[in-house]
């Protein structure tokens, strides 16, 4: 079936059954895709998770997300100016909704009409040169003269010093803790100026969540995700700023790279990406004359055939016991799994479903799982 760009606006009921489903205890964005996928809403799902859960092997119940939790959180973020947007709906960066792990709900704060518009992420070392920290600002600026928002993480270096040169033009801030945590505390002034100028933040996370070490390699996902391309400025081997230009590519997007000099170590990751086939970037046109075809191509939301099964009622017994046993610690294929099993692919997506819900199993990028 062809893809067609649809806006829809979910009813507080449902918003609210989507909510405590994604705050529930092992739901992410991919199993709550295929929650919502197999059972038609989230209310069906959240009745049908302890029987899920049971027949992943859970040792105890795990926790659903109250729907009075769910509508204090509501309330919260009303209070703060905050909404909570579903990929389908209006406000929603339309190429992050385009992937199978968007937040089910997007936390949006300031002027969402900045996720609208043709997106450049910017990102880079946190201690970054001088030199560096200029041109990160020259090619935000610009960018911001010709029509882009830029995004980037709100990140010392290279991420606060693009966002501070496009405020005038409307820059997003994509935050690793809930909207009420900031890290690092210090941009705290830096992120009320984006979002009461022309700019937004986002953040899937909860209010209240303090941002742990595991979280920016998700809130990377959201910037690449949400851009046209990334742009790296300064990264030294094992940066962040390498995930998220490796996220860029496995997400489709355009990855450029600035060149540095190869005696300074945080130009290593950089001059890198460019061996490695990375756009090099001189000067803002460089960006610009590679997603100008892109943008010729507006994005749309996937829409599922009305009788796609993609998961069995009730696997046998050794059936699970099979993809047990094809299973460990090192991440594998669903592929693989598939191809080594011999089973019917509904029959491993929904073993594979239920293990996740029992908190044993963890998914990878690339379509890898492993058991926890």
């Amino acid at each position: 079936m062809d893809a067609v760009s649809t806006t829809t606006e979910l009813s507080e009921a449902e918003r609210l059954d989507r909510l405590r489903l994604i705050r529930s205890d092992n739901v992410g964005p991919r199993t709550f895709r295929s929650l919502l996928l197999h059972f038609g809403s989230a209310r069906a799902a959240l009745q049908r998770l302890p029987e899920l859960a049971r027949r992943g092997g859970a040792a105890a119940s795990a926790r659903i997300c109250s729907a009075d939790e769910a509508r204090a959180e509501l309330l919260a973020c009303r209070k703060l100016g905050i909404s909570l947007r579903a990929p389908e709906e209006a406000g929603y960066p339309p190429r992050l909704a385009m992937l199978d792990d968007a937040p089910p709900l997007l936390g949006i704060r300031g002027d969402s009409e900045a996720l609208m518009r043709p997106i450049i992420a910017i990102v880079g070392s946190r201690n970054a040169s001088a030199a560096g920290l200029k041109f990160a600002g020259q090619l935000a600026r610009e960018l911001g003269e010709a029509g882009f928002v830029v995004i980037s993480g709100l990140a010392r270096g290279i991420d606060q010093a693009a966002h501070r040169a496009c405020l005038a033009s409307g820059t997003v801030a994509v935050l690793a803790g809930g909207h009420d945590r900031i890290y690092p505390p210090e941009h705290e002034g830096l992120l009320t100026a984006i979002v009461t100028e022309r700019g937004a933040a986002i953040s899937e996370m909860p209010l209240g969540h303090e941002p742990r070490a595991r979280d920016f390699p998700r809130r990377n996902r959201l910037i690449s995700g949400s851009a046209l391309g990334v742009v790296v400025v300064e990264a030294a081997h094992r940066s962040g700023s390498l995930i998220t230009a490796r996220m860029a590519g496995e997400q489709g997007r355009e990855v450029f790279a600035v060149p540095g000099s190869p005696l300074d170590p945080r130009a290593a990751g950089t001059n890198d990406l460019i061996k490695q086939g990375a756009t090099l970037v001189t000067e803002v046109a460089d960006i610009i004359r590679a997603v100008e075809p892109i943008m010729e191509r507006p994005p749309q939301l996937p829409l599922y055939e009305d009788d796609e099964e993609p998961f069995a009622p009730d696997p046998e017994s050794h059936d699970r016991d099979q993809i047990l046993a094809l299973l460990g610690p090192t991440p594998v294929s669903i592929d693989d799994l598939i191809r080594i099993s011999g089973l019917a692919p509904a029959v491993l997506r929904t073993v594979l479903l239920e293990l996740e819900l029992a908190g044993r199993l963890e998914r990878h990028g690339g379509s890898l799982v492993s058991l926890s």
